[in-house]
């Protein structure tokens, strides 16, 4: 044992908390009162911009918007008016969707731009004059049917109006199920296409509800859609979520804590004692101006895991020594004295667990670890300082007021129940602790070998509700009744009754001195033999570029022509020289406006739009972009939605790799460390970890089995499950330590008299907390339902490994050592 007097600090510890109680109560309350100020800063942020914003594909995409006219077909600052019906082409049908229109542009709050629909082309068609909506109602009024039915066949012939119309459209019957209106807004500073109903807030936001209630008095199916209203949807959910979960989450663990418990005072100090963690933790977010987004909704789950477990086990262990009839402060004494360095050692390798999300490059994961890791460090805190100090001072006046005390037994006690189902770990252990590694490893294995095929994925479907609420959502009545969520279902609707109008397409964004003689001959050598996704033409990519418009302008132009012919030394449309002069002739041009699609008026930035197979992959797509970038002689980066989700998606997948890696590295490290430091005994340390790294794996391999994809939370487990289930070990190996010693070293007494006693404890904190996590399976967003039950999985494993495996490791440990 290494000569560190760390039993100095500890002592130190107990002194305030058995002989100043009263004072380290009210010192707690005053800190709580602090935080619960921060927690009124807290900001809301949801959505998928938060994951991308630090992607180079979404910084190239935000300059391209930014720097040129959008090249995509969803304008900026618009709204949809989706119309269904038996025949949204019918008389009324068509009146219904010019009036909508109308009265939207009659509110000028709404900063109309202009509004389009397939009813206004149908007026126009039937008076060419109809130029405002007033006319066009009219032409619709003086109709007949079948007048328009024969405007409907002209305007047909015309692919703009067929665009807006369903899918089923007959031209013969003049027919449609559905059809899509417009609505473009004047919005001051504009509205990022690249992020546009991905995040928390929207200045559209406001504009689309306003439509909606318009909407609602329309005599027509018309439902309104844009970005607002998914930021919206986005931002409700993260509330909506919380009051179905939070309630549940409560209830489940009362039920289980009355169990652990079984004494009213304890009781309310334990539940007391939560409410202060989570209080702290988002008082700290608050006030260190972290916004709080849907990735931190899981965190007071992980608060409540760690928080119960301490919490039983710090009554358990009291109870131990009362009912050896010792004084409350000698009792407290003796179970703080153990339970520092157990609590300790698990807040360490906790904190580890939740900060190895911290090598992410995605910032919400990194902020997700940070939050987590400080909450823990509270926990600790409050459950080794506060609780007890509260448990004595409660147990003083219990004394000196007369109040009778109930559930005195600890859990596991030698006779019952649950005492002899905890010690099969120790009957295997005695009989063929070698097999039972064996078996261990043999199932590691395969279940890590399995793992291999989790999926992977991340996009705006994972933060949304399902199209269709479970019964149990839709029954709950107010306050917890969700609101109204269309955003899934309309989109599967655009989806499935919409044929694409645009090719699907890859972008690169190259900087650089476009004056450079070489600089346009690069871009037309690496459209060359493109990958097999890219769209061609002969043996060329299929672009539009700043190339694209000098030839269109000197098929325009003679002299133009002549300038480009000047300057193209190999003769292929492209030229090689004088590009400054170029590029000055087309500014000054016609072509001017087109130009600036493609470049910037410093001749800095260019962007080359590629168009991609229609039936291509997302790798496919990302690949083929990537290639194409890598073959600029300038710097370039390939980008557009497609790009940038699936970076997001390798980056979720390389972080949970690497924060597994990190948090098992320092996790072992620190175990080794410390138990070397209070045991002499680094290989406890080693101990400590074989049952967690067995946890892990099975985790992994019940993902896998369960379809439960890495996506942007549930990659942060892995390493929180190591964080999650060394607590599991470390109560245990920490426990059988102290009996070790006490028994004489007598391996087997030690093993049955830590599974009664720290097993007990353990059993009560598994049941509470996987239930009470478990329940963000009722979370109306997937993320969070999948998290919930790869939360409690991974804190099921840990207890059963601990349970069962690490009475063998210690036996084999103790022969080896």
């Amino acid at each position: 044992m290494v000569d560190l007097d760390y039993q100095r600090l500890i002592d130190w510890a107990d002194e305030w908390i058995t002989e100043r109680p009263r004072t380290v109560v009210l010192l707690f309350v005053v800190l709580t009162a602090v935080f619960a100020v921060g927690m009124t800063n807290i900001s809301t942020s949801s959505g998928t911009s938060q994951f991308t914003d630090d992607s180079p594909a979404q910084t190239a995409l935000d300059n391209v918007n930014e720097e040129f006219s959008p090249t995509f077909s969803e304008a900026n600052g618009s709204t949809q008016l989706i119309q269904r019906g038996s025949n949204v082409l019918s008389k009324e049908e068509l009146l219904a969707m010019l009036t909508l229109q109308q009265r939207a542009e009659e509110d000028p709050s709404l900063r109309i731009a202009s509004t389009s629909s397939a009813a206004a082309i149908v007026a126009q068609t039937l008076d060419p004059e109809a130029t405002t909506l007033d006319d066009q109602i009219d032409a619709i009024e003086d109709a007949t049917p079948t007048e328009i039915d024969s405007a409907i066949g002209t305007a047909a012939e015309n692919e703009g109006f067929t665009s807006l119309l369903s899918n089923d459209f007959n031209e013969q019957s003049a027919s449609a199920s559905a059809t899509i209106g417009t609505i473009t807004h004047d919005v001051p500073g504009g509205v990022s296409s690249s992020s546009a109903g991905t995040s928390g807030s929207s200045p559209l936001t406001g504009y689309q509800t306003r439509v909606r209630t318009m909407a609602d008095s329309v005599d027509s199916d018309i439902t309104v859609f844009g970005s607002g209203i998914v930021s919206d949807e986005f931002t409700n959910i993260i509330f909506d979520s919380l009051i179905i979960v939070v309630p549940a989450a409560a209830l489940l663990i009362l039920i289980f804590l009355i169990f652990a418990y079984r004494d009213p005072i304890d009781l309310l100090l334990g539940v007391i004692s939560l409410v202060f963690a989570v209080v702290w933790t988002f008082g700290f977010t608050g006030l260190a101006g972290l916004p709080f987004s849907q990735m931190l909704i899981a965190v007071p789950p992980l608060l409540l895991a760690v928080g119960i477990d301490f919490g039983i086990h710090t009554i358990n262990r009291y109870r131990e020594e009362r009912v050896q009839e010792y004084s409350v402060t000698k009792s407290m004494r003796t179970a703080t004295d153990q339970l520092f360095v157990a609590f300790f050692i698990v807040t360490g390798t906790t904190v580890v667990g939740f900060a190895a999300n911290g090598v992410s490059s995605l910032q919400p994961i990194r902020q997700f670890g940070l939050v987590a890791a400080v909450g823990i460090v509270f926990t600790f805190l409050i459950f080794g300082i506060f609780l007890p100090a509260a448990k004595v001072w409660g147990d003083h006046l219990r004394v000196r007021y007369g109040i009778p005390e109930f559930g005195l037994t600890p859990l596991g006690a030698e006779g019952s129940l649950l005492g002899r189902v905890l010690t099969v770990g120790v009957s295997a252990a005695r009989r063929a602790p070698y097999a039972v590694l064996v078996l261990t490893l043999v199932t590691s294995v395969a279940a890590g070998g399995y793992a291999t095929g989790v999926d992977t994925t991340f996009s705006q479907d994972d933060f949304l509700p399902p199209e269709d609420l479970p019964d149990y959502v839709e029954a709950l009545p107010e306050p917890f009744a969700p609101g109204t969520y269309t955003v899934t279902e309309t989109s599967n609707f655009l989806e499935d009754n919409f044929a694409t109008t645009q090719e699907s397409s890859v972008t690169v964004y190259a900087e650089g001195d476009l004056r450079t003689d070489s600089a346009l001959e690069s871009i037309q050598r690496a459209n060359e033999n493109p990958p097999d996704p890219v769209v061609t033409s002969g043996r060329t990519a299929s672009t539009d570029s700043i190339i694209t418009v000098i030839r269109d302008y000197a098929n325009q132009s003679s002299s133009f022509a002549a300038l480009v012919d000047r300057n193209d030394v190999d003769g292929d449309g492209v030229p090689d020289d004088n590009l400054g002069e170029v590029y000055d002739a087309l500014l000054e041009s016609p072509y001017r406006a087109q130009a600036l699609n493609y470049i910037t008026e410093d001749y800095r930035s260019t962007q080359v739009v590629y168009s991609i197979e229609s039936d291509a992959t997302q790798d496919e797509i990302s690949n083929s972009g990537r290639t194409l970038a890598n073959r600029y002689r300038l710097d370039a980066t390939a980008t557009g939605q497609t790009i940038v989700l699936q970076a997001v998606t390798d980056a979720i997948f390389v972080s949970a790799i690497q924060s597994l890696v990190a948090a098992l590295i320092v996790t072992a490290i620190f175990l080794v460390v410390i138990y070397y430091i209070i045991e002499g005994r680094p290989s406890l340390g080693l101990v400590n970890l074989v049952p967690i790294v067995t946890s892990v794996a099975l985790l992994a391999g019940s993902m896998r089995l369960f379809a439960i994809p890495l996506n942007a939370l549930t990659a942060t487990i892995l390493s929180i499950a190591i964080g999650l289930g060394v607590d599991y070990s470390s109560h245990f190996v920490h426990r059988f330590v102290d009996e070790y010693h006490e028994s004489g070293e007598e391996v087997f007494v030690a093993l049955d008299d830590t599974v009664r006693g720290t097993g007990g404890a353990l059993t009560g904190s598994m049941l509470t907390t996987t239930t009470g996590i478990g329940v963000l399976a009722l979370a109306i967003t997937p993320i969070l339902g999948q998290f919930g039950v790869v939360v409690a999985l991974s804190i099921f494993f840990a207890y059963l490994t601990s349970m069962l495996l690490t009475p063998s490791v210690i036996v084999v440990w103790e022969r080896w050592t």
